[in-house]
């Protein structure tokens, strides 16, 4: 029988608001532990906590950006459970009346086709600590700085069927909360992170028993850790096994899984109303409001890349799906005014080195203004794209800006069709043997022969001369010796 692959995910976004979601204590990524978290992010006698009303607006926002109803009156509950890096106790969420009800996406599947993927609700939250096994000698450190932090926890139907589409959705949801800027995107700092809700079923039978993969924070990851938990219940269930419904965590470096805990169901967590946090109240003006400010979303971002830069939808996807992946190549195209040429670069030397050293775009050490100034010299025949290639390399460590790189490696492009005409002719004349082969050669072969030549001369000329005007050069000498 035919095997069915069901998958929904959970997705936590860290909201970019400077302070956290009941308190004043800073949100800034990178501080030294336990330096970020306040007596109320603790849950210290006598302190009470007060909505960050810009978390409020920022999960607003991204209701409105995918089609759902917002709920003009919201509530926070108590979710109870211990975990070390909790110091409350408990987890200051929404159960009952989330801010954000429904809504969709549509994602492009690989045979050109769009598929609809609904979103059951999304809710604000805090975020917990975090828990730091490293360097420690067997035991566990524990960082609260994240403890506090405002989060949407954005959850979809079970309406994937593989993998891939499972990264679709999510690609596109990391598009549409970068582009709001109510996230900053980068998932190794734990901004956005997927849980996997993983089922199996014979095709035309109910749905299968269900597994949840916890804290994957790379597509990557979420990608494999779906194949492996598909292919692990299938094997499981056609060696006469069952399936529990379990936590389970992956690991990405060794591409392993485990079972973690048997899932919890919600009245586990003993939910009860925050006692110390009024029900939500916002009207139709807010709404308005807030839908007014939207700025561009991707599909819209989409289109325009391709209209305003003459890019391929394929190109303008790759480029304008991100929003900071956007503004670098518009920054680009602005500073060296070539589209074509920053649009290449920004999705094939920049993203290839990116993805090698698993780097989001906001970290690359090139910034837009210096990929900018190095196309500048390509346009101008200074370097070749293979020079530039070498000096983006040493751009990439930190060593300089383009001109002062030329300048120090002499990595000037010559483009002095004297000095390339001479070459040319040196190799012509010291390559007798090729040249009468390549004179008896049939018409069809001789192109296929140009290469010896041209290494020849890229050679002489340490791989400085200009490849377009030594094959122009070269193909005129060779034409009049026929």
């Amino acid at each position: 029988m035919t095997w069915e692959t069901v998958i929904g995910l959970e997705v936590h976004t860290q909201l970019a608001t400077h302070t956290k979601i009941f308190s004043g204590a800073s949100t800034e990524f990178g501080a030294e532990p336990n330096t970020q978290a306040c007596a109320i992010d603790l849950a210290m006698p006598g302190t009470l906590p007060v909505l960050n009303e810009e978390a409020l607006r920022m999960a607003v926002m991204f209701g409105l950006a995918v089609d759902a109803d917002i709920g003009k009156i919201s509530a926070f509950e108590r979710k109870n459970y211990f975990y070390p890096d909790l110091p409350k106790g408990y987890q200051t969420t929404q159960l009952e009346k989330p801010i954000v009800l429904g809504g969709h996406l549509d994602i492009e599947l690989a045979d050109g086709t769009t598929k609809t993927i609904r979103i059951h609700h999304a809710h604000l939250e805090e975020d917990a600590g975090k828990s730091l096994h490293e360097d420690f000698h067997g035991m566990s450190g524990i960082d609260l700085n994240r403890a506090g932090t405002p989060l949407i926890e954005i959850v979809s139907e079970p309406d994937m069927s593989n993998s891939d589409e499972a990264v679709a959705f999510a690609k596109k949801l990391h598009a549409i909360v970068t582009s709001l800027e109510i996230c900053d995107g980068i998932m190794a700092h734990g901004s956005m992170r997927f849980d996997v809700n993983v089922s199996v079923r014979h095709k035309g039978d109910e749905l299968g028993i269900r597994t949840e993969t916890k804290n994957l924070n790379s597509f990557r990851f979420m990608e494999k850790a779906i194949k492996k938990e598909v292919e692990r219940q299938i094997d499981l269930i056609e060696d006469g096994g069952t399936v529990l419904q379990e936590t389970r965590l992956y690991d990405g470096d060794t591409d392993t899984a485990r079972s973690m805990r048997s899932k919890e169901e919600a009245n586990d967590y003993r939910y009860f109303p925050c006692p110390d946090l009024l029900p939500i109240e916002i009207d139709q003006a807010y709404i308005d409001a807030v839908k007014a400010s939207l700025p561009e979303l991707p599909d819209a971002r989409h289109q325009r890349f391709m209209e305003q830069y003459q890019l391929s939808s394929y190109d303008a996807g790759v480029l304008g799906d991100d929003a900071a992946t956007a503004h670098y190549f518009e920054t680009t195209t602005e500073q060296c005014g070539d589209a074509k040429l920053a649009a290449n670069w920004v999705s094939g030397e920049l993203a290839a080195k990116l993805n090698s050293e698993d780097m989001a775009i906001q970290q690359s050490p090139v910034s837009a203004e210096q990929l900018a100034a190095l196309i500048k010299r390509i346009s101008d025949k200074t370097v070749s794209n293979k020079m530039a290639r070498e000096v983006f390399e040493v751009m990439w460590q930190g060593e300089g800006d383009p001109d002062s790189i030329i300048e120090a490696r002499g990595l000037k492009q010559v483009s002095d069709s004297g000095a390339i005409e001479a070459m040319v002719d040196e190799v012509i004349e010291n390559s007798s043997k090729q040249i009468d082969n390549y004179l008896n050669a049939d018409e069809a072969k001789r192109p296929k022969m140009l290469g010896y030549f041209v290494g020849q001369i890229m050679k002489a000329s340490k791989g400085q001369a200009n490849p377009q005007q030594v094959n122009e050069i070269l193909l005129n000498k060779l034409n009049a010796l026929l």
